[in-house]
């Protein structure tokens, strides 16, 4: 698959504006107010040895940890906790298994509903391929009571399946997209099989029934994170695609009329590279406003970026670069309520050492210093930060490498861009 000639079609007026300044390889002058105030650390539910944290919030306000952590008898378990504005309720063990996909790039998460609906999922091995698994659901209305676990995907391939997102699309309506094997011939990783990874996409019921699996793009990048999000016009999902040619840039489908679009890169990087560099985007929309971040390694250059859409996820102005030199990549981004995307990644800061960075990024492109939020490892074993919005406030998660680490919590209140 070749990338649409008309992905870079004509540039927003911003995007001409950003240009002139030097675009993605120059930072504005930093002269916002700081991403957020009052950040400190606080209890986590998880204990040593814990990993692989997600997020998730509400629509009163409460977030959602899930994550993973050692459990007896050589099994793992998916633990979930909720904090509202007491503190942590009870930790809830969902399932411990011994036969758990535990992967530091692709991992379980937790997702609700605009009908307060609570989707878990995790990754459970299928006997076939040292990459054999399947992508587990299961659903509960009040986030205490639980269903019995699901299937997403409808193949019966030993394959790979995972990088799982969730989206509202309606009332009561959750969808999923993730990465789907099932025509890659076994589950051997890349570069051993036949035919391509593919974005697959369905609806989960209230009753936890799933649509026949839709394929929306049918080659993409084999082991990337995806990001889905709500706009004003529908859903927008971006991922790492995947040309002939072996360009790996980050993509965005959004349905429109109930159709999915063609894949339109956000920007053209041009990153050619011959195997997947395990660092997916992250999306956030507020109405018509739209921001993805991502890495890239185009030209040999590390790179954070984010651009802004007015449209959508239509168009993207062109990208701001938001990292500080040395990136390990590792994004999320949240948009704050006043038009700011408040990105964090990895940043290397000598020998194994990464610091979890945050910038707050107007979309004219002023930005806030680079906060560090806490020190951390380059390492695999440091996974994928992740933060949430809940109101004002902020709330991060991480994995603390090491014999007593384990996943942190933070919190910090946006501050308010001038």
């Amino acid at each position: 698959m070749t990338f649409p000639h008309r992905v870079a079609a004509a540039l927003t007026v911003a995007a001409l504006a950003a240009c002139a300044r030097g675009g993605s390889d120059e930072k504005p002058v930093a002269a916002d107010a700081p991403p957020i105030v009052a950040l400190a650390t606080i209890e986590s539910p998880a204990g040593i040895a814990s990993g692989e944290p997600n997020l998730a919030v509400d629509g009163e306000g409460r977030v959602y940890l899930s994550w993973l952590e050692p459990a007896p008898d050589s099994n793992v378990a998916l633990r979930l906790a909720v904090r509202d504005s007491t503190g942590w309720w009870p930790t809830q063990n969902l399932l411990a298994r011994n036969d758990l996909f535990v992967n530091w790039a692709d991992f379980p998460s937790v997702y609700v509903g605009r009908s307060g609906r609570v989707i878990v999922h995790w990754l459970q091995r299928r006997p076939g391929g040292r990459y054999s698994y399947d992508v587990m659901i299961k659903q509960s209305d009040d986030g205490r009571a639980w269903s019995e676990p699901r299937l997403l995907h409808d193949d019966g391939v030993a394959a790979e399946h995972g990088f799982v997102s969730f989206f509202d699309a309606g009332t009561d309506s959750i969808e999923a997209v993730w990465l789907d094997g099932r025509a890659t011939g076994g589950g051997e990783h890349e570069g051993s099989h036949g035919g391509s990874m593919q974005l697959a996409n369905s609806r989960i019921g209230p009753d936890g029934g799933v649509s026949p699996n839709q394929m929306i793009d049918g080659r993409i990048c084999d082991c990337c994170q995806t990001s889905a999000a709500m706009t004003a016009q529908g859903p927008a999902v971006v991922y790492r695609d995947r040309s002939t040619e072996e360009i790996r840039d980050i993509s965005i489908l959004r349905r429109l009329n109930g159709t999915w679009t063609m894949p339109a890169r956000v920007h053209a990087d041009d990153w050619h590279i011959e195997g997947c560099p395990v660092n997916g985007p992250s999306i956030a929309a507020d109405s018509n406003l739209v921001a993805v971040a991502w890495f890239t390694g185009a030209r040999d250059t590390a790179k954070v970026n984010v651009a802004f859409s007015t449209d959508a996820g239509a168009t993207f102005a062109a990208p701001i670069r938001v990292d500080d030199g040395n990136p390990v990549g590792r994004v999320d981004v949240e948009l704050d309520g006043d038009g700011r995307a408040i990105v964090t990644w990895l940043e290397r800061a000598g020998g194994e050492v990464a610091e979890v960075r945050m910038r707050a990024v107007a979309q004219g492109g002023v930005m806030s210093k680079a906060m560090v939020i806490a020190s951390s490892a380059a390492a695999r074993a440091s996974g994928f930060p992740r933060m949430v919005r809940t109101g004002r406030d902020l709330v991060l998660a991480w994995t603390q490498p090491g014999d007593s680490g384990g996943i942190r919590i933070a919190t910090g209140r946006l501050a308010a861009g001038r």
